[in-house]
């Protein structure tokens, strides 16, 4: 998922970016970086406790740092109802704790595929299900810092032309 979002990210020609897992990420990479996506798999309907944990070793470094910058949430399950939209509510509540700014896409991507809060996958027997959720999602981040951060309004998402 995250190689998806972050191929709908690089799409838009002014963006440029880099993919980590969270695992190697460090405190200046929040710091550098104009925009964020952050996924997880669903646990009981949360995130991992790795992801909280890191975050939770930031606060002190990045907290009002960050401030301004966008991001977005993102969440693999197993399947329907197992909680992606609360994994990823809870993401995004951290992360507006931190001072980001978030947002949902007020898209459909494909039949009863919306960006609303996020972007999922949801098992193997629906792998490619989610893929132009995650594409569009990264690609919505690209053009919301394009259009917010630096001013370009042709990164307008309205001014786009893949299908709505």
């Amino acid at each position: 998922m995250a190689e998806l979002v972050s191929e709908g990210a690089l799409s838009l020609d002014s963006s440029s970016g880099q993919l980590l897992p969270y695992e190697k990420a460090k405190p200046s990479d929040l710091l550098w970086c104009d925009g964020l996506a952050v996924g997880s798999p669903t646990y009981a309907g949360l995130m991992t406790g790795r992801l909280k944990l890191l975050f939770g070793e930031l606060v002190a470094e990045v907290l009002g740092k960050v401030e301004g910058e966008l991001a977005c949430a993102f969440s693999s399950t197993g399947g329907r109802g197992d909680g992606a939209e609360l994994t990823c509510l809870a993401i995004l509540s951290m992360l507006l704790n931190f001072g980001f700014l978030v947002f949902g896409v007020p898209a459909y991507t494909g039949s009863e595929q919306t960006l609303h809060y996020r972007a999922e996958a949801i098992g193997s027997s629906q792998a490619g299900a989610g893929e132009e959720g995650c594409r569009r999602l990264g690609r919505r981040l690209a053009e919301y810092c394009a259009l917010l951060l630096y001013g370009q309004s042709e990164a307008h998402p309205q001014k786009q032309p893949y299908r709505r």
